[in-house]
């Protein structure tokens, strides 16, 4: 038998071209991913660490506009935490910021980012994955089918009539039985090829890529868990309501301080003052009154 004859044998025919088509579109999809993915790590290594603050809207815009990543993006930013800062004015009404917390002084997220940028959602599900890992059960499931309706029909064939067609239809049997064998062996080969084929362009297209992609955004977006952000939170209130319970307690002294100083600086000083003018005005009263002849009344009163 002729290869010829071999490969238009439909069987064998239907098991190389689902073989073929199952490769191009593995090769297709994969390639898609690679792309997008690409893409995604050339965006996220234009930031650093301390650019987001105030580049964080860029991210936003290119992520929401991006269909590739929008969802698992959405999903990401509710779990970031801001930097925030309260505006605190001095005494000659001069605004100074101060940090919330002294350890949040980036964006941070309460969830690992690994939980949304995974490979199921940046994968797995851009694709028809579950289709691709059943594709080498399917071309196995190929070789028994084919063989056993080969030799089906083979054995349908046989003609016992006369010798010449016994002789015939057992040497179109044993043509039968070998198509059926090799419709198995090529069945089980394809599956086994495409199997090794998808290995080697998932991890070289798809893995590694997202492995890439997963560590740039790790280092983007530091880790904290929500407990240990509310005990920051809690700390900083308790430091900050001891100061005012302080500035409470003090207050009442450097009241006493402030009016003592106040007497003391200027109160004082106008009453001496008061004290020397009366005592001069009484003065040239005496004097008046002895250039005149007269006796003071004041005097004569005491």
């Amino acid at each position: 038998m002729n290869l010829t004859h071999i490969f238009t044998d439909p069987p064998i025919l239907i098991v190389i071209m689902t073989f073929i088509s199952s490769t191009i579109f593995c090769i297709t999809k994969y390639r898609y991913v690679n792309k997008n993915l690409k893409i995604f790590q050339a965006f996220l290594v234009n930031f650093k660490k301390s650019d987001l603050n105030f580049r964080f809207k860029e991210i936003d815009e290119w992520m929401c506009a991006n269909p590739y990543v929008s969802s698992a993006w959405l999903e990401f930013k509710n779990t970031l935490i801001f930097s925030e800062s309260v505006a605190l004015k001095s005494e000659d009404d001069d605004l100074t910021y101060q940090e919330v917390s002294s350890t949040v002084q980036n964006i941070q997220t309460t969830v690992d980012p690994l939980y949304f940028f995974n490979e199921e959602s940046l994968l797995t599900t851009k694709f028809n994955y579950k289709l691709l890992q059943t594709i080498p059960t399917i071309l196995t499931g190929f070789g028994p089918l084919f063989t056993f309706l080969n030799i089906a029909i083979a054995f349908g064939k046989i003609d016992f009539s006369t010798q010449e067609r016994t002789i015939a239809s057992v040497a179109g049997l044993m043509s039968s039985m070998q198509i059926a064998a090799l419709v198995s062996v090529i069945a089980v080969g394809s599956s086994l090829i495409f199997l090794i084929i998808e290995k080697i362009l998932y991890g070289q297209m798809c893995a590694k890529p997202l492995g890439q992609v997963q560590d740039t955004i790790a280092h983007l977006f530091d880790n904290i868990s929500s407990e240990k952000f509310l005990f920051e939170l809690l700390r900083e209130t308790k430091i900050q309501n001891n100061s005012v319970s302080n500035l409470i307690v003090a207050m009442p002294n450097h009241f006493k301080t402030a009016l003592n100083t106040g007497i003391a600086s200027n109160l004082v000083p106008y009453l001496e003052n008061l004290i020397f003018g009366i005592n001069q005005m009484n003065k040239q009263l005496k004097e008046n009154a002895k250039a005149s002849g007269g006796a003071d009344a004041v005097d004569d009163l005491f």
